[in-house]
């Protein structure tokens, strides 16, 4: 499996017991859908492994609490802290209407209620405050904060993302 055909689930941070049992943050508004996995794969020396859970649950409902297969001491847990948690694409639960997960768009066309199109999506940067497009127009890069104001209509099918940006945003970089 590579990373490309998952998704960033959370991160390993800390053991909970001394039978290897670990303690991941996960990346998640409803943490609760993950609590009765088979299988997660752990990002393990630039490699994605998959283990088995034996168990998992909630802890101070923010954290999953759980143990793998082959982890069985505290010197195995402690080779996974630090360790990020992928799951399949496949796995994501299905979004309507308006909503989508950012990997979902990479490729769709943005089209400026205004302007017109403006370009193809080829990458949301979310290491900021505020996630934003980063958008292709003919080599020239076109930025648009992701804000739900801004976004007015998602196309599955036709692979649009319509948007209604501010005057002049998009002349800023042309």
């Amino acid at each position: 499996m590579k990373k490309e055909e998952c998704f960033y689930l959370g991160k390993i941070v800390r053991k909970y017991s001394f039978k290897g049992e670990l303690l991941a943050k996960l990346d998640t508004d409803e943490p609760e859908m993950y609590t009765n996995l088979e299988s997660v794969f752990v990002d393990f020396n630039p490699n994605l492994v998959p283990f088995f859970m034996e168990s998992s649950q909630l802890h101070k409902s923010t954290l999953l609490r759980f143990k793998l297969e082959d982890v069985d001491t505290e010197e195995d847990a402690d080779d996974l802290i630090g360790a990020d948690l992928y799951l399949p694409l496949d796995m994501l639960p299905k979004l309507e209407g308006d909503k989508f997960y950012f990997h979902e768009v990479i490729g769709f066309t943005a089209i400026d209620e205004n302007f017109g199109e403006i370009g193809v999506i080829k990458s949301i940067n979310d290491t900021t405050s505020q996630a934003i497009f980063e958008i292709d127009r003919n080599g020239k890069e076109i930025l648009v904060p992701m804000i739900d104001d801004f976004i007015k209509k998602l196309d599955r099918t036709q692979k649009t993302i319509l948007l209604q940006v501010p005057d002049g945003l998009i002349d800023l970089y042309l």
